[in-house]
């Protein structure tokens, strides 16, 4: 009974923004978000390229939902959290929240607004002040923010310690007495403390233990239900994302290359790159051990974000690019209800360049033909040694010395060899086999030419 009166009052909080999660205002609304990083060189610090981390991300948060940003390491999640809270000055577009715009907002103007924008960072060993105790380190928000609760401070972070499943009594201790799973919860607890109404995770169980996991992502669901929170959480791992998400946005090279609700995103996804992610998770059925996989293997790296591809970052990897996709980037569209890909040739969807020439077909034979040759070096190299170290016997008179045998087995080969000094171009066709005309053949040659001017 005390969990179902905890949680009847943040369904009218959620309700009260709008009739539904559709309809209702966003509480973030981001449009054509970069962020580039420059890269100087010299004494002079002179701007020789950027770092494109975040270029042109488009995207909302509507209040009481779960938005999850899922994408490869390098791809520009934790830059694009750290821009929506405004702990990095966004190089371009625009970032409203509820209403206002803090893109280029002073500190002084946005102090009273980080009560309603907190943010869970991913390390709990670095996020935590080291000299400070668990009791200062949750209770600093309300000393910067001027804020007195009711019963004090210490009440107050006593009651927070406890809501995230820690002792009340263990106010006074340091983050070192503590394990990585409670350190992340006093880091929840820090962030809860003002009562923010948007909390940035950014991977905040990828630090944790497995068996840990399970219990922060469940505290996670339990304080959105309790205290009506919106939360924006950043994931690599797509079953964490899938267990708490809404609506899911798929990040590619600082792109949102997908954003979709989660259940038709995991039935039926739209773009390659995210075929292939849901390719990767892992499915615990014994009765499938043997069975074929459907697992798609990317082939290459990530390109680098200095220099990204032209047109679709991602046609150096995808198995359905053609030219138009080498040329022009994708918009994103919404080709289904909520369903938002950019794709020129989407998975589940209607072809947006139908009877394009494919780049597939030039890269196979290029790999297909580039391996032969080696093969063939490979085979010579083997067959080659045998006849090769016959002449080179001769050559040295301390292996004649030793060993008699060979001088009657050179013997007639010796016999054959007097042609090579007249044509030198014989003697390169007169190898046994074809193939000998490469490294092995050229050095018999010496070696002959050595013996007859010995005699």
């Amino acid at each position: 009974m005390t969990d179902l009166n905890k949680k009847t009052p943040a369904s009218p909080a959620a309700g009260s923004d709008g009739s539904g999660s559709d309809g209702s205002e966003p509480l973030l609304k981001v449009d054509n978000l970069v962020k580039h990083f420059p890269i100087t060189k010299g004494v002079l610090k002179r701007k020789v390229g950027a770092v494109q981390a975040v270029d042109g991300l488009t995207f909302d948060v509507r209040p009481g939902e779960t938005l999850g940003v899922v994408g490869e390491s390098g791809c520009g999640k934790s830059t694009m959290g750290r821009l929506v809270t405004r702990l990095l000055e966004p190089t371009g577009g625009t970032v409203e929240f509820q209403g206002r715009d803090i893109t280029h907002m002073s500190a002084g103007k946005l102090r009273p607004m980080r009560r309603d924008i907190q943010m869970i960072f991913q390390d709990p060993y670095g996020s935590l002040n080291p000299r400070h105790t668990v009791g200062g380190i949750v209770g600093t928000p309300f000393r910067l923010q001027g804020v007195k609760p009711e019963g004090g401070v210490k009440a107050e972070v006593q009651r927070l310690l406890e809501l995230v499943g820690l002792n009340p009594e263990h106010y006074n201790r340091y983050p070192h007495e503590f394990s990585g799973g409670q350190r992340q919860r006093i880091g929840i607890a820090r962030a809860l403390a003002l009562k923010p109404k948007l909390v940035v995770a950014d991977e905040p169980v990828s630090a944790l233990d497995v068996s840990i996991q399970a219990q922060v992502v469940n505290l996670l669901d339990d304080l959105q239900d309790e205290l009506g929170l919106t939360y924006m959480i950043i994931a690599h791992d797509l079953s964490v994302i899938r267990h708490v998400s809404d609506r899911i946005a798929v990040m590619y090279l600082g792109k949102i290359v997908e954003l979709a609700d989660r259940t038709s995103l995991y039935e039926a996804p739209m773009h390659p790159y995210t075929k292939a992610l849901m390719s990767a998770v892992p499915v615990p059925d014994p009765r499938r051990r043997g069975a074929k996989s459907d697992r798609i293997l990317l082939k290459g790296d990530v390109p680098s974000p200095i220099s990204p591809p032209s047109g679709c970052r991602f046609h150096t990897r995808c198995w359905k690019a053609t030219q138009v996709c080498k040329t022009t980037e994708p918009p994103l569209l919404q080709l289904k209800t909520g369903h938002q890909v950019a794709c020129h040739h989407p998975e589940n969807g209607e072809d947006q360049a139908p009877g394009d020439a494919p780049l597939v077909a030039d890269v196979i034979t290029v790999k297909s033909a580039a391996p032969a040759e080696p093969a063939v070096a490979e085979s010579v190299a083997e067959e080659a040694p045998e006849p090769a170290a016959e002449p080179e016997t001769p050559a040295e008179p301390e292996a004649s010395e030793e060993t008699a045998g060979p001088k009657a087995s050179t013997e007639p080969e010796a016999a054959a060899e007097p042609e090579t000094p007249a044509e030198p171009e014989a003697s390169e066709e007169a190898s046994e086999p074809a193939a000998e005309a490469d490294d092995k053949g050229a050095s018999a040659t010496p070696t002959g030419a050595e013996d007859k001017t010995k005699e």
